[in-house]
């Protein structure tokens, strides 16, 4: 179970892209559509980066911690909408 510090409408960057994978998207390839679309002010999110020498898993650009980057749900969800990454339903 991932902590959550923040509210209970939120999802950290793991968690939208664990909603997103599946089929040909990997839940990698999906963190990845996340944080480019967080870099090009697509998506809101309160944002913590990694420094270079405590990166964890494979890296994101960014740099974005995917633990504790967060997204507000109704955010994400209008995203996915906009975006045309709605092929699985938001849970």
């Amino acid at each position: 179970m991932i902590k959550h510090e923040a509210g209970p409408n939120t999802l950290s960057l793991l968690e939208a892209a664990r909603l997103m994978a599946g089929g040909a998207l990997s839940e990698h390839d999906a963190e990845v559509l996340l944080a480019n679309a967080i870099q090009r002010g697509e998506l809101h999110a309160n944002i913590k980066r990694w420094a270079t020498e405590q990166w964890e898993g494979r890296q994101l650009p960014g740099n974005l911690n995917r633990l504790e980057t967060y997204v507000e749900r109704e955010d994400f969800d209008a995203w996915r909408t906009r975006s045309d990454h709605s092929a699985r339903p938001a849970c």
